[in-house]
């Protein structure tokens, strides 16, 4: 007899979705067992300096809002 064995790719999609947020939030309870790559921080690094030097190149949360809803509805 067989063990009856489930995948994740067996769950229905709010199932999927619910394991998302359940691993999500797991990985979020200890931020520093995440591991960032070398390359990660460089790019924050790199953005960083670019908004420090030209802050008016970055956009209010309002206004990517807005363009993300204009371009993908909602």
């Amino acid at each position: 007899m067989e063990p009856n064995t489930l995948s994740v790719f067996d769950l229905s999609p709010p199932e999927k979705l619910q394991l998302v947020e359940d691993l999500w939030d797991d990985l979020a309870a200890n931020p520093s067992d995440v591991p960032v790559h070398d390359w990660q921080k460089e790019e924050l690094a790199r953005r960083k300096a670019n908004l420090t030097s030209a802050p008016s190149s970055g956009l209010s949360w309002d206004e990517v809002k807005r363009r993300i809803r204009s371009q993908y509805g909602r």
